[in-house]
């Protein structure tokens, strides 16, 4: 956690933090965005209550002098105004306001459930604003094709296998500059770190073991500092490769291929390798949700939806889609 977050909140947030973090497993991101979401929370809740003078800042409201007293005082009302506030006030779009809606059903059910600190959870009915299912974006087979065909420069192998990794095994980009020569086994199987530090095994296809071997043979063996050393991916630095060093390869591959500007990133090439192996694999969706690591089978059938909408997209191309009876003869 930062440190601001030591510093600038009362204890009992900074005990959830803690508790989100190393009990239950949360990225440090995610523990980073509770933080947010409960300052703000706060600071609104403190306004509310006349705790501060209407002409201050919102920014600086200071919370570390909330205590379990107030926080003891919020009803199921409070929080439904606090999400108006975000989204008229703020500007919060759907998913910003249903993150905080679950931030603080989570922190809620912490003191209840938990703690024993308050005696009712106002969060209890708290609803998540709806949000718009939309189907992911994903690179058709030629697509990929051509991304992969696009691949030059000193670095080749290496960008050469990274997009391979992505396009074959749809790992998230945080797994795919996590990878340590000791995840690889003899027998092609890959050990991935996930969301919440959880492992799992995936296995390298004949593609990637070719684009892995190669890489091998030119990847950086002198110079390496030892707390480097065993990193696969390793920049020009000299070290282990970046997020953002990733992103930008693949963004410069992208634009190469004649694909910027249409929303393609390396999340997408996850979700290109999901649909690939499911649409053209026939890959079981139970089988899809372990190889890309999803927690509840209802993430991974996102890429059942987009089978279906192209179903309903073939259907509708057929030449006689429009061609409608009009004979009034043959409604009587």
């Amino acid at each position: 956690m930062k440190f601001e977050v030591l510093y600038n909140s009362p204890q009992m947030i900074r005990d959830f933090l803690s508790y989100s973090e190393s009990i239950k497993g949360k990225s440090s991101r995610s523990v980073q965005e509770y933080y947010h979401d409960l300052v703000t929370f706060f600071r609104f809740l403190k306004i509310i209550r006349g705790k501060v003078s209407k002409e201050t800042d919102f920014s600086e409201i200071e919370i570390n002098d909330v205590d379990i007293e107030l926080i003891r005082t919020v009803t199921l009302q409070d929080l439904h105004s606090f999400l108006v506030y975000c989204k008229t006030e703020r500007d919060n779009g759907t998913a910003a306001r249903a993150r905080k809606a679950s931030t603080l059903r989570i922190f809620f059910k912490y003191l209840h459930s938990h703690l024993n600190l308050i005696e009712n959870n106002p969060a209890l009915l708290l609803e998540t604003p709806a949000i718009k299912k939309s189907l992911p974006r994903h690179l058709s087979l030629e697509e990929s094709l051509k991304l992969l065909g696009t691949v030059d420069g000193p670095n080749k192998e290496r960008d050469y296998c990274i997009l391979t990794f992505f396009l074959n095994c749809g790992m998230r980009l945080s797994e795919l500059c996590g990878i340590n020569l000791t995840d690889i086994s003899a027998d092609g199987s890959l050990r991935l770190l996930g969301k919440g530090n959880k492992e799992r095994i995936v296995y390298l296809n004949k593609a990637c073991v070719d684009a892995l071997n190669k890489y091998l043979v030119v990847r950086p063996k002198t110079n390496i500092p030892p707390s480097h050393a065993n990193a696969l991916f390793i920049s020009r630095n000299k070290r282990r490769i970046s997020n953002k060093t990733v992103q930008h390869l693949v963004n410069t591959y992208l634009e190469k291929a004649g694909f910027s500007g249409m929303g393609f990133s390396t999340h997408k090439l996850r979700h290109t390798a999901a649909t690939l192996m499911y649409q053209q694999g026939g890959v079981d969706i139970r089988v899809l949700k372990e190889i890309l690591g999803h927690a509840n089978l209802g993430t991974t059938q996102i890429y059942t939806h987009v089978a279906d909408k192209q179903i309903e997209n073939a259907i509708s191309s057929n030449p006689l889609a429009n061609v409608i009876n009009n004979d009034k003869k043959s409604t009587e």
